[in-house]
């Protein structure tokens, strides 16, 4: 190499930019949020999915993991800390909902394994760089190498008594499961509480209210009809995009339209409708549903 040579600058070859596919980026960031900020997932998860313009498909994916993931993180958390031989609380909290994220797609979704590690593991570099993308990768494959099942077997074996076998099962704190039996044998009940807790890890099923003025409730099993005096733009659901529903909530107006709720209601003419969803993860209603539906969320669909 000659002297000229010498000071031309060396470049070298630096890596391309790890990137996240979208419905998974948003999954995570609200994941965050409702780990750091105890924000609500039922509220931030659909502005995050309008805010990121994803579409149908990415839409559901995002739903799914973001749902999924909070449903069985109490199961998770268990998995990791046995693939990772450290506790939970050691782990960087951006890593550990990316392994989160990651876990729920090898062991709950038809994710292809390899798919669920990169994206995690993306998402892990992007929060807390590439030595955190080592240590996801890592626990990720072992926890790939093994079945749900094998999984569900080692960390039950390592509980100290049936209540807390029953919480890892199930994903419910030990003292849920304490107050639920006591309520449920207060009734004469107590052999429900598997069946409970089971049928409380099930995705809702999206419902429809049928808004008084604006459509008509249909027999069971149908979907609603509009008014044929309507517009296009106030038909409560579209049959190609809706579920068929499960169930219709029908609701009526108090004798005074002095009720914060009703006037909602009532300001929701000409728009597509309401979805009428149980609550899910204890999140906080966005406003007081009528009696006739106690216990549910309730959002304008678009």
């Amino acid at each position: 190499m000659n002297r000229r040579d010498s000071r031309r600058p060396q470049h070298r070859a630096q890596a391309s930019p790890r990137t996240v596919q979208p419905a998974r980026q948003v999954a995570f960031d609200v994941l965050r949020a409702v780990t750091d900020s105890d924000a609500y997932a039922n509220l931030l998860l659909p502005v995050a999915i309008a805010e990121a313009g994803l579409p149908v498909q990415d839409a559901a994916l995002a739903t799914e993991l973001t749902y999924g993931t909070l449903r069985r993180r109490g199961t998770y958390d268990a998995i990791i800390s046995a693939a990772s031989d450290r506790s939970v609380e050691a782990i960087d909290p951006a890593v550990l909902e990316a392994l989160r994220l990651g876990t729920h797609q090898l062991l709950s979704t038809r994710v292809a394994s390899h798919a669920a590690v990169n994206e995690s593991v993306n998402l892990a570099v992007a929060a807390a760089g590439r030595g955190a993308g080592s240590f996801a990768n890592a626990v990720l494959r072992r926890i790939s190498r093994e079945t749900p099942g094998e999984w569900q077997e080692r960390i039950e074996a390592a509980a100290r008594s049936d209540d807390e076998k029953l919480s890892l099962r199930t994903s419910h704190p030990v003292w849920v499961i304490r107050a639920l039996r006591r309520a449920l044998a207060a009734q004469e009940r107590a052999e429900e509480l598997d069946a409970l807790l089971d049928a409380d890890n099930l995705a809702p099923e999206v419902t429809l209210a049928a808004l008084p003025g604006l459509a008509e409730p249909a027999p069971p099993g149908g979907l609603m009809r509009p008014r044929p005096s309507l517009p296009p733009a106030a038909i409560p659901a579209r049959s190609s995009r809706a579920p068929a529903a499960r169930s219709v909530c029908r609701t009526r107006a108090r004798s005074s339209s002095r009720s914060r709720w009703w006037r909602r209601l009532r300001s929701a003419r000409g728009s597509a409708g309401w979805i009428c969803a149980p609550a899910r993860e204890g999140r906080r209603r966005s406003w007081p549903p009528p009696r006739s539906c106690t216990g549910h969320d309730w959002r304008r669909t678009k």
